[in-house]
């Protein structure tokens, strides 16, 4: 097996499941992250005495991980205690609107019928088969494959099945077909922004998120940073050497190639090297000039949501709070309207709660409990950031919101952290806080994502703004893709093989 010495810079999820494939794959993997921790958006912030998830909330496709973990010879489960929720998420649009949708088909169904009438529960499920039919079509050949283009999906999906998954309709239009009620045109036309879009402006093949999402939703004990620390840790076990608080000022170019990094002022050779950071940052050369050819740079026009969020440990009282809430604008389209046409803070916004302390029961903890507390922004936290007083004005509209739905929080003296696109940008370089990479707006924008191969050989991509998407387990199955693609560049190239068949790794 070809041998070889990788770089991995970023230790966000696809950069952790990279290196641990590279790993097991007998490489010879280090990875350089800046933060001191692994994680990547998967963070963690500390308001007061409280650890608070501040990225990602919602674990899906555990089959993804059972897979990663699987192939380096070791159990999910022994690793990561997940619980199935039963509540995937509670939502409400005022007093007496309250919506909850369950991990069983048929209680949604009712929760539907009793919340919108029969009718819209007949086409609740008739959604549901589209969503799922969408997924399959799409799971094997773009979630699973290697950087597809429209004709390789055609070829293998067949001309029928990709029509009838409606690519050139947007989810806005697709959902309309479906639903009289505009609320449940609203809700699911939230899936939408998981990847960071418009669901005015997104295909209507991200309906298959409905179908992940309803496929299974878990707790992970100790939060979504527990995940990355296991991911970590069994890296470790195989052999993946880990420096934190590293900064890498750029990626060594020699002889037409990625030959190494320059970290902290030191020189890493390396045979390979994988960026698990958002390609804007490489376009933007953030990574020296040589690399910043090899992919094409992101459009602001072109950048997915940012966020403004507050982590808080507070008292709340008044609504039953579950683990995951939306509480729902008044106007959806003028709050798209609002981020990507005007380019403002939302004035209408929906708002997602985490309650990092509950489970289905809602039992609310006695005294101040961990929310994590959201609402989309614009991603143009270098350009043009939000001033303190329109963030401000924000919190307000947003808590404005939260009461309707009669929610109450006691904000007073309550420990709160503050991340808005500017924090984002400064987490993630050369972003404007995008949170996603690129926007999933037109039939065509998903083929714009970079793949794991980039025009430099020896340089490949990991992480949510590549293929196959964002979200946690995108991330994950973009850095098997590199690893994947990694491994098989070196078994073709003649310098590796000769490596190998000595039985060391190549030297520079």
């Amino acid at each position: 097996m070809p041998a070889s010495r990788v770089a991995i810079i970023g230790a966000g999820i696809g950069g952790l499941v990279a290196a641990l494939d590279l790993a097991v794959a007998g490489h010879e993997v280090t990875v350089l992250e800046r933060q001191p921790a692994p994680g990547g958006k998967m963070r963690r912030v500390q308001a007061g005495p409280a650890s608070i998830d501040a990225g990602p909330t919602v674990f899906t496709m555990r089959w993804v991980f059972e897979e990663i973990f699987a192939a380096a010879g070791a159990a999910l489960a022994d690793h990561v205690t997940l619980q199935p929720a039963s509540i995937l998420a509670r939502h409400a649009w005022g007093p007496g609107e309250t919506l909850d949708l369950h991990a069983d088909l048929d209680r949604s169904a009712e929760a539907v019928g009793a919340f919108a009438g029969a009718a819209e529960a007949r086409a609740f499920l008739a959604f549901t088969a589209r969503a799922r039919r969408i997924h399959d079509t799409l799971e094997r050949p773009f979630l699973r494959g290697a950087l597809p283009t429209p004709l390789s999906l055609v070829r293998e999906a067949g001309v029928a099945r990709m029509l009838a998954i409606s690519p050139f309709d947007t989810m806005m239009a697709a959902l309309a077909a479906h639903f009289a009620d505009p609320r449940l045109r609203q809700l699911f036309g939230r899936y939408a922004t998981y990847c960071g879009s418009s669901p005015y402006l997104a295909p209507a093949t991200l309906m298959l998120v409905a179908h992940v999402e309803r496929d299974g939703v878990w707790y992970v004990q100790g939060g979504m940073h527990s995940l990355a620390a296991a991911l970590a840790a069994l890296a470790a076990r195989h052999g993946v050497a880990f420096r934190y608080g590293a900064h890498v000022q750029r990626i060594e170019v020699a002889h037409g190639r990625a030959a190494g990094v320059f970290c902290d002022g030191e020189r890493l050779p390396a045979d390979a090297v994988v960026l698990n950071a958002d390609a804007a940052s490489l376009a933007a050369g953030c990574f020296g000039p040589d690399a910043a050819r090899a992919v094409p740079g992101v459009a602001r026009a072109n950048r997915s949501l940012s966020a403004l969020t507050w982590a808080m440990h507070v008292r709340a009282g008044g609504f039953p709070l579950v683990r995951h809430n939306v509480f729902f604008s008044g106007d959806y389209a003028s709050e798209f309207r609002d981020i990507f046409g005007d380019r403002r803070l939302p004035q209408d916004p929906t708002v997602y709660v985490c309650a990092q302390d509950r489970g289905d029961g809602g039992d609310a903890p006695d005294g101040p409990e961990r929310l994590l507390v959201l609402v989309n922004a614009p991603p143009d936290g270098d350009a043009n950031p939000p001033s303190s007083e329109a963030t401000e004005e924000c919190a307000d509209r947003t808590m404005a919101v939260l009461a309707r739905c009669g929610l109450q929080l006691d904000r007073t003296d309550a420990p709160c952290v503050t991340t808005g696109p500017q924090g984002f940008n400064t987490l993630f370089p050369a972003t404007g806080g995008a949170l996603y990479g690129q926007a999933v707006h037109g039939p065509m924008a998903t083929f714009r994502r970079p793949g794991s191969r980039t025009k430099l050989p020896g340089l490949y991509l990991a992480g949510g703004s590549t293929h196959p998407g964002a979200g946690v387990p995108m991330a994950a199955l973009s850095g098997r893709l590199a690893a994947s693609c990694l491994t098989a560049d070196g078994a073709s190239t003649s310098r590796w093989r000769r490596a190998a068949t000595s039985g060391g790794t190549s030297t520079r």
